[in-house]
């Protein structure tokens, strides 16, 4: 496959806040799964023809290096600009490399995806927490498959992130929903909301973080816009009356939906805060007493 120069892969996390993490990897540039409403798509991320996937250059000789030369171990976030498991990653296995890395020198992992090639992974997920904190985080906006198949007309089926997120818990790692975006007026009924809640429950969820609305910016706005009005006609100008040029586009019935999911989740014992997801995946280190 194509690649594209890199010369730093690891950087530090501007936001440790988000699931807890210490460090940021992306070993590709680019994604296949067509969503609509990416907000890698946007200006500010300056990456040409978003759709076609690139592998980072001589990335795990790379990895490799900095991982040795870190004085404090972390989690690394994966997945947070293109997924890690893209399709071109089952011949590739940049991921799976990077994970044995991991492995080796003592790191976490926190993990966003769409797809279901992270199961091929399970094992290794296991061994790997049982040393680290280790969180997967299968996104879904909705478990609508029609819905789904419009909205991400290229990433695995809800069904099929559902079948995978419940093998990673049999095999006891910690995984859960990244329930966002919700797109308003499309995916925010609060029966839509409390269907996904049931079947990540069923699954095996062990948290759902929701985002009950969706961001736009810069030409993502444009690119989410052309595909609303080819897939959903009179709904762009909805939303160009709603949210003119907001960057943060909260659903109009928010408030409703977060009470609804929230009952949902204390219901089936999910958890749903950023503070109790954190905490469950990874413990507070013990710090060694100084004997002076």
């Amino acid at each position: 496959m194509e690649t594209v120069p890199a010369k730093h892969l690891l950087q530090k996390t501007r936001s440790p806040a988000w699931f807890g993490t210490e460090y940021n990897l992306n070993l590709y540039r680019g994604c296949c799964h067509g969503c609509i409403y990416c907000d890698s798509r946007s200006e500010c991320y300056r990456i040409d023809d978003f759709d076609r996937v690139r592998a980072k250059e001589n990335a795990i000789p790379l990895l490799r290096q900095e991982l040795a030369a870190k004085r404090q171990t972390g989690v690394v976030s994966l997945g947070a600009m293109s997924d890690s498991y893209n399709p071109f990653e089952e011949g590739q296995q940049l991921t799976r490399q990077a994970l044995t890395l991991f492995l080796r020198h003592g790191f976490g992992a926190a993990i966003a995806t769409k797809s279901d090639l992270i199961t091929r992974d399970r094992a290794l997920l296991a061994e790997l927490s049982a040393q680290a904190p280790v969180i997967v985080k299968f996104s879904l906006s909705t478990a609508d498959e029609g819905l789904a198949a419009r909205v991400e007309p290229r990433a695995p089926s809800p069904a099929r992130r559902l079948r995978a997120l419940e093998q990673l818990s049999a095999a006891g790692v910690f995984a859960g929903v990244l329930l966002m975006p919700v797109l308003p007026l499309l995916e925010d009924e609060p029966d839509q909301v409390v269907e996904l809640v049931r079947r990540a429950a069923d699954a095996g969820a062990r948290f759902i973080y929701p985002a009950f609305g969706v961001t736009l910016r810069q030409n993502q706005r444009a690119h989410y816009y052309r595909q609303l009005e080819r897939h959903f006609p009179g709904l762009a100008e909805r939303y160009r009356d709603l949210y003119g040029d907001a960057y943060w586009c909260a659903s109009p019935r928010h408030r409703e939906l977060y009470g609804v999911f929230s009952a949902a989740c204390q219901r089936r014992g999910l958890l749903y805060t950023m503070e109790e997801i954190v905490r469950a995946y990874k413990p507070p280190r013990a710090e060694q007493l100084s004997l002076f």
